[in-house]
């Protein structure tokens, strides 16, 4: 979901950006417009996160996806990468990784199904580790990194997909972040990279494609090739409305008060129940289930009738899910409740 005000104010300009008499979608990816637009989005972003004058920004492409071969490609120098296993992107992460060196698995919680993060206070790291991927938020398991790994020192590299600018972070605790915008910033297109400026060298991997080298697109401000550019341009408002709205610390606050709506009522429900530990639970999405399969798929159809979608859970988990993304309002999260508590008096014994 995007703001409101955001998709209307891209309405307005849609058509015409900045008098130019063309669409974003129409202009000139080296055009001086475009160059203001992703400027502009860097430097906002720069704001935001309270970045450090000593990492880069970079607009990409390929989603998180790309990013798996793409890290390890640019940084993996000594080929040994650590992996802190917590779900689907993590083992997608760890398979691509394999590819380009010795990808260790340092720590998992697949043994209860990945309903927890491991302990990650005394991890096998060793002295030729080049970095540690972690997944900060878990979308199809529901769980959430309440604190970062000790890694003694290796650079984190962490997919902050589906928690990028949901509560303030300290950038300059990690080495590498990535994210797809399409979760928090923006619709899907834009990927973004926000890296130490140690860690970009001339001297990758043999196999790193031109378009996948950090540096190239570094010395090409994002656009070595041609950029999303609207996905970035939308980017770019997104980061204007949340800076509007009182930037990460208000938007925490709002997204603390959505899930414990949630978490509040699956605590007290006798039908429905959460499937994380609660320490570990995920501001940005919420995974829940009757106990009965065929009942969470009557909750499905007959909340579409409703006016709620999205609450199916991944295909590779089953049961429900209510993603709380940034846009989501406070509103809506109390009408899906308010639904859950009429469900659950209707169907009250069918999931016990």
């Amino acid at each position: 979901m995007l703001p409101d005000e955001v998709m209307k104010e891209a309405y307005r300009e849609f058509l015409d950006y900045a008098g130019s008499g063309m669409s974003v979608m129409e202009l000139n990816h080296r055009s001086v417009l475009f160059n203001e637009i992703i400027d502009k989005a860097k430097e906002d972003l720069k704001t935001l996160l309270a970045i450090p004058d000593n990492y880069k920004i970079l607009f990409l492409q390929g989603g998180a996806s790309l990013q798996f071969a793409a890290v390890p490609m640019n940084i993996m120098r000594n080929h040994k990468a650590g992996f802190i296993m917590t779900g689907h992107w993590t083992k997608r992460a760890y398979e691509e990784a394999k590819k380009y060196g010795d990808a260790i698995e340092l720590a998992s919680s697949a043994d209860r199904n990945y309903c927890y993060i491991p302990d990650c206070n005394n991890l096998p790291i060793s002295d030729d580790i080049d970095y540690v991927h972690i997944c900060e938020n878990n979308t199809i398991y529901g769980t959430r990194f309440t604190q970062l790994p000790d890694t003694f020192g290796k650079a984190i590299v962490s997919d902050m997909s589906s928690c990028i600018l949901s509560e303030p972070i300290d950038v300059s605790k990690y080495g590498l972040i990535f994210a797809g915008a399409q979760k928090n910033m923006g619709p899907a297109g834009a990927t973004i990279v926000i890296i130490r400026e140690d860690l970009i060298r001339d001297d990758v991997m043999d196999c790193t494609p031109s378009v996948m080298k950090y540096k190239n697109q570094l010395d090409n401000n994002s656009r070595f090739n041609t950029p999303p550019c609207y996905s970035i341009y939308m980017c770019g408002k997104v980061f204007q409305w949340l800076k509007r709205i009182g930037g990460l610390s208000a938007m925490k606050e709002i997204n603390r008060k959505k899930a414990a709506l949630v978490y509040s009522y699956l605590d007290e429900s006798k039908l429905f129940h959460g499937t994380v530990d609660r320490e570990f639970r995920s501001m940005a999405n919420a995974t829940f289930t009757t106990g009965d399969d065929d009942l969470d798929m009557v909750f499905v159809e007959e909340s579409k009738k409703a006016g709620f979608v999205g609450l199916k859970g991944h295909r590779f988990v089953g049961g429900l899910r209510a993603s709380l993304y940034n846009a989501i309002p406070v509103e809506n999260v109390e009408a899906l409740v308010r639904y859950m508590k009429e469900f659950e008096v209707e169907h009250m014994g069918e999931g016990l």
